[in-house]
C-alpha cells in the first residue's frame, strides 16, 4: 500500500461515517502530518505509542565489523541509532488470524 493508497482509504472510511466533509487533497495533509509528527518523535529520540497498533522506538546498533562485498576487506560500522517499530499483541493476532490469548508476549 502506498501513502496515496493510504490517503484514498481514509477518505473514503471518513465518507462512510461522517459524509463527504473533508476533501481528498485535506486527507493528504492530514496522514503528511501524522506521518511527519512520528517522524519528528523519532528524530528528537521519543517513542510513539499507538494503542492497538504498535509502537516506534529508537534502538541503538552496536558497533559491528562487516565486510566490503566488492573488496572483502573488514570494514567498521560504527554505532548508530535506528528505527524499529515493534507491533500490539492485538495487531499481531489479527495478522495472524487467532485469537489474542493464544499469542505470547515477547517482550525485547
Amino acid at each position: 500500500m502506498t501513502k496515496a493508497d493510504l490517503v484514498e482509504r481514509v477518505t473514503e472510511a471518513i465518507e462512510r461515517t461522517s459524509g463527504p466533509m473533508i476533501s481528498k487533497k485535506d486527507c493528504a495533509r492530514v496522514v503528511d502530518a501524522f506521518l511527519d509528527a512520528i517522524k519528528d518523535a523519532l528524530k528528537e529520540q521519543r517513542n510513539i505509542e499507538v494503542r492497538g497498533f504498535g509502537t516506534f522506538k529508537i534502538r541503538q546498533r552496536k558497533t559491528r565489523m562487516a565486510r566490503n562485498p566488492r573488496t572483502g576487506a573488514p570494514v567498521e560500522v560504527s554505532a548508530r541509532p535506528v528505527p524499529v517499530f515493534k507491533p500490539s499483541k492485538e495487531l499481531r493476532a489479527m495478522v495472524a488470524g487467532v485469537d489474542e490469548s493464544e499469542l505470547t508476549d515477547d517482550d525485547d
